[in-house]
């Protein structure tokens, strides 16, 4: 065994701690290396006395990133970001990496390289070098901007096939393509590094420190794709950071110790799956591991089907759920337009984010109004959105409503509102209340009406992923893992500007994507559906003052989100009308 594995700084305040629990007799104690730091004779340390004492010291480089830590960090903020600037206004987000606080770790070379499945492939190996940018529309004067790391094989990896035991979790609600990525990553683990031990987590966080674990195998995993749900089991909330790296510790998932307990190797990759509320979990995890100074990546699939994540370009399972929403928005409209004055209302996924409801309308063409979180309305009055019904009805003979679950939910109830074991609000039915006045409101104007309210959500997410899906969640997966075997840590795998990229997870956590109502895009559904906006002169001015002071808090030469400079912008808000 090598002697090197343990190294302290001298300046550790541990040094001198081992050393009153490690007699002269026993342990042998002294330098290793020309920079002055210490080393364990390793034939002879009494390991069990000292175990957790070193387990629970930060490692050197733990301890200088702590001391200069900087804001911005994932979770508690106890590590600084890796930003790493270069010519032209470029920047890159870097993901953290085992050697940023485990220097010097072993690499062997990558086995694909001996797949006879890959021998055909010109350029397998990514390139160290290679990044993506996160804005592609830009101008001849614009700085080159903000870059992630590309996901994709590395020549070098840092772990034996032999070393790994990776361990899956997926945390959260349901959403269709969770068994086709828990699928991948098995396969991929198996395939293409040749590992065989791949632990399931059962029952989302909760599980870690429950001790329930599925083993899975090839032949486990060779059909669930086909299936809806997650075999492995989920949960909201559990999350116990503490309890979760104790059961990690305990499992002999410290590579360091690893080495002197050959029987008790352990997990070493932890891959989690799950939305926002997982990733933050999940940053909280990578922190731990670090300050505790654990060979174990920590890595991440986003998994939200309403779409909400910020900065990859869509979440696995979206375009399934897509498909399935325009089933019911079908059914709708047929309800709607076989009697007399119908109305088909079909209430969507959409908590803070509109996307299904606005892309499903989008694709449907068969939408009078759709309605989501992002863009409020009211009811009553002129321009209200009972009036617009009324007048709908009155020129075509029926109508379809799609409405997102958070929209209007300002106007349900000001009463306290709950959340869930995720901390999400609990939400109150949309779809019925909005039932209710609208059938309220044309018996007053005696209007008979038949309304049909159809509520798909449960159906949608328990689906298995559709074709499109099934492809994205096994890039996700592969690259996932592919991270992993080259050392990164403390990353989310996503799709950027139609590549696979590795984000720090405090750029997936620090906000949620939502939809721009001052984009083409919701302009596009506008159109389609012919509907007025439902804002009142107050929103309005409020939306103005929005835009004016995001403008002028962007360079006149920076690019905003939908490609414009902030020269565009102010040229633009001119000619906003409600």
């Amino acid at each position: 065994m090598d002697s090197s594995i343990f190294s302290l700084h001298p300046s550790s305040p541990l040094i001198l701690s081992l050393a009153a629990s490690c007699p002269n007799s026993t342990c042998s104690l002294g330098l290793s290396s020309p920079s002055g730091s210490f080393s364990f004779g390793p034939r002879h340390l009494d390991f069990s006395s000292v175990s957790r004492r070193l387990m629970a010291a930060p490692s050197p480089a733990a301890s200088d990133n702590k001391a200069t830590t900087a804001n911005g960090g994932v979770g508690n903020g106890l590590f600084k970001p890796k930003i790493v600037n270069g010519d032209y206004g470029y920047v890159l987000e870097d993901v953290p990496h085992l050697t940023d606080y485990l220097p010097n770790l072993p690499t062997h070379s990558n086995p694909l390289q001996d797949n006879p499945a890959y021998s055909v492939v010109k350029q397998y190996f990514v390139d160290v070098d290679d990044t993506v940018p996160q804005r592609i529309v830009v101008h001849k004067d614009s700085p080159r901007g903000v870059h992630f790391r590309r996901a994709g094989p590395r020549q070098k990896v840092y772990f034996d096939s032999d070393e790994v035991q990776a361990c899956i979790v997926t945390c959260g609600g349901l959403c269709p393509g969770l068994n086709t990525v828990i699928r991948e990553i098995v396969s991929t683990l198996y395939s293409m590094y040749g590992v065989r031990k791949v632990l399931g987590i059962d029952g989302g966080y909760r599980g870690f420190y429950a001790r329930n674990t599925i083993d899975l195998t090839l032949k486990v995993v060779n059909d669930i794709h086909k299936r809806g749900g997650t075999i492995l089991g989920t949960s909201r909330g559990g999350h116990d950071t503490k309890k979760i790296v104790d059961s990690i510790e305990d499992r002999g998932i410290n590579q360091v110790c690893e080495k002197l307990f050959v029987d008790q190797m352990g997990i070493n990759q932890v891959y989690i799956i799950g939305g926002d509320g997982t990733q933050k979990g999940a940053a909280l995890i990578y922190e731990e591991v670090r300050r505790r100074g654990l060979k174990v990546v920590v890595a991440g699939i986003p998994k939200t089907i309403d779409n909400d994540i910020p900065v990859i370009d869509k979440s696995f399972g979206f375009d399934t759920a897509v498909e399935e929403a325009q089933r019911a928005i079908n059914a709708a409209h047929v309800e709607a337009e076989s009697g007399e004055n119908g109305i088909g209302l079909v209430k969507l996924m959409g908590r803070y984010s509109g996307f299904i409801a606005m892309y499903a309308t989008l694709a449907s063409r068969d939408v009078d109004c759709c309605l989501i979180p992002e863009s409020p309305f009211f009811l009553k009055g002129e321009g209200g959105l009972l009036e617009f019904v009324e007048k709908r009805l009155k020129e075509s003979g029926h109508m379809v409503i799609v409405v997102a679950e958070g929209a209007g939910q300002e106007l349900i109830s000001e009463t306290k509102s709950m959340t869930d074991a995720s901390g999400n609000k609990l939400l109150q039915d949309v779809g019925l209340w909005l039932s209710q006045n609208i059938k309220d409101h044309l018996k007053a104007q005696k209007m008979p009406i038949n309304l049909k309210y159809i509520d798909p959500t449960y159906m949608i997410r328990a689906i298995p992923s559709n074709a499109s899906d099934n492809v994205y969640c096994t890039l996700l997966a592969q690259s996932c893992v592919h991270g992993a075997m080259a050392g990164y840590t403390g990353y989310t795998s996503g799709l950027v500007n139609g590549r696979q990229t590795y984000i720090p997870f405090y750029r997936i956590i620090e906000t949620q994507n939502k939809v721009v109502i001052t984009d083409r895009m919701w302009a596009r559904l506008l159109s389609s559906t012919n509907q007025p906006s439902f804002m009142c002169p107050k929103l309005v001015a409020e939306k103005r003052k929005e835009m004016q002071m995001a403008t002028e808090a962007q360079p006149s030469g920076q690019l905003m989100d939908d490609g414009n400079t902030g020269a565009d912008k102010k040229a633009a808000n001119k000619e906003v009308r409600a």
